[in-house]
């Protein structure tokens, strides 16, 4: 397996599990892939750490669903890997809101999770 084909499977790992939380508007779920300490940039202010990751998506509306490509990984170090992707937040309100995603996720003893979250809008 190349390393970018494994850091991709990586990152589908995780982001596959963050995704199905998302669109089942479980925020305890979606906090639970990320790790303890981790540095979250949605839409809003930042937060450290799984409570605010939670509140974060406790306000996001129900019938939101996410869809991700990845656009670019780079493997940084054995335990991180590197993610830029495009996602679609879609609603049942309003028009698909497209952003860029910008995402490092951290293997732990447990397994891999996200450690910086960072959303851009580029209108």
């Amino acid at each position: 397996m190349s390393s970018t084909t494994d850091s991709e499977a990586i990152l589908r790992g995780v982001l596959d599990r963050w995704k199905a939380a998302v669109d089942g508007h479980e925020p305890q779920q979606v906090a639970a892939q990320f790790t303890e300490d981790a540095i979250f940039q949605g839409l809003h202010p930042y937060s450290v750490g799984r409570p605010g990751i939670a509140a974060y998506y406790d306000s996001q509306p129900i019938g939101m669903a996410a869809a991700y490509r990845i656009l670019e990984t780079r493997r940084l170090a054995d335990d991180l890997v590197l993610g830029y992707l495009d996602v679609d937040f879609s609603f049942t309100d309003r028009p698909t809101l497209g952003l860029k995603l910008g995402v490092l996720v951290k293997r732990v003893e447990e397994g891999w999770y996200i450690t910086h979250y960072q959303v851009s809008r580029l209108d």
